[in-house]
């Protein structure tokens, strides 16, 4: 499953302008219903057990096809900025 996030991760370093704004280190996701929002996470991210959950979720609700050009989370937004405080935690 990793090596099919890094293809989605590295087609998306192929493709010129649109991704300027992501910083090396890290990645882009969309979250929420309906209306999505974009979040740049770290791929430090791949490694927390909760995370390859949502990311086994996603491939089963999205495929590895994103067309916005980020990983869609199948995950409320209030969920995911909850879950994503506990990644930061010490």
């Amino acid at each position: 499953m990793l090596s099919q996030v890094f293809d989605v991760l590295h087609h998306q370093e192929t493709e010129p302008l649109k991704y300027l704004d992501v910083p090396k280190g890290y990645f882009t996701v969309y979250v929420g219903e309906g209306q999505k929002k974009r979040f740049v996470i770290p791929l430090s991210y791949l490694n927390q057990p909760l995370f390859q959950d949502l990311l086994s979720q996603a491939e089963e609700e999205f495929g590895y096809n994103h067309p916005m050009g980020g990983i869609t989370i199948p995950c409320n937004e209030d969920d995911f900025v909850n879950l994503n405080c506990s990644f930061s935690e010490p």
